[in-house]
């Protein structure tokens, strides 16, 4: 472990028989209540054979540090307890008080079965929290950015928000922001190593179509720069500049539904992700 005067560095290694996500979001939860702290995150996710438990427990050798596990196997588990003894190396079973409270309380056994919960709800859970961030990131609100997926940029009436949605209920996590010549626009989006950057465009007159309906909705049939030709001209040119500048991919969303324009959008992250790896 590593101390300065301003934060504490030290190895966490998160060895799991499933995903490793609740293992990664415990440690981080607790982690979180402490002040100058920075974990060295190390994750060794389906680890179900001796094999991959040694390559996990010749790195907490190489880098000793706090061992979290979730693992089934009575076997592995007594290994990975006796190597961290012979260390000295703390290590917690972080759902272990939780299942034998459970087990005391309904009566049952534990089935020890690697990665049970994931089989049903997995996919279920990862869409409600992609809907939530989405939600809770739209038109420009939140400043969670780091976390995103995806964030659309985009003029008013350029589908951010039905996209963004959509997004969400495919377990993904899309922020919107819009484009206003003359406000200021994140900077800091462009630097994220994480999130995508995507540009949604149209052309002038669907836009003014889809705002001149809009206003009709509201009933309100005042003529205003929202529905002005050079206006909404205007307004294309800045956020194409803008695209460019800042070199992101751009769609353009004129012919396209939001299930089109939230297919392309997910190839552009699946290319997106392969590039970063």
């Amino acid at each position: 472990m590593q101390r300065s005067n301003a934060e504490i560095h030290f190895h966490v290694h998160m060895i799991s028989d499933s995903t490793g996500e609740t293992l990664m979001e415990v440690m981080r939860a607790s982690v979180a209540q402490f002040n100058n702290v920075d974990p060295i995150e190390h994750l060794f996710a389906l680890v179900r054979s001796p094999k991959h438990l040694e390559r996990a427990l010749a790195h907490v050798e190489a880098y000793p540090g706090i061992v979290m596990y979730t693992l089934v196997n009575s076997d592995l588990r007594r290994q990975l307890e006796d190597f961290c003894a012979r260390l000295a190396v703390p290590a917690i079973a972080i759902l272990d008080p939780i299942q034998a409270t459970l087990s005391a309380y309904l009566g049952a056994p534990i089935i020890g079965k690697a990665g049970a919960q994931r089989v049903l709800d997995a996919e279920y859970y990862m869409r409600i929290e992609a809907m939530n961030y989405s939600m809770a990131h739209d038109d420009g609100q939140g400043d969670d950015w780091p976390s995103a997926d995806v964030i659309l940029l985009g003029i008013s009436r350029t589908s951010k928000t039905p996209t963004s949605v959509y997004l969400g209920h495919r377990g993904i996590r899309a922020a919107n922001i819009p484009l206003v010549p003359g406000a200021p626009v994140p900077e800091e989006i462009f630097g994220l190593a994480k999130p995508l950057v995507v540009g949604l465009t149209a052309s002038p007159e669907r836009i003014i179509q889809i705002r001149r309906n809009r206003l009709l909705n509201l009933r309100e049939d005042r003529s205003t720069e929202y529905v002005d030709a050079t206006s909404v001209k205007d307004e294309v040119v800045f956020a194409k500049r803008l695209y460019a500048r800042h070199k992101i991919p751009v769609i353009d969303v004129t012919r396209r539904s939001i299930e089109e324009t939230a297919a392309k959008v997910i190839n552009l992250l699946t290319e997106h992700k392969a590039r970063k790896k």
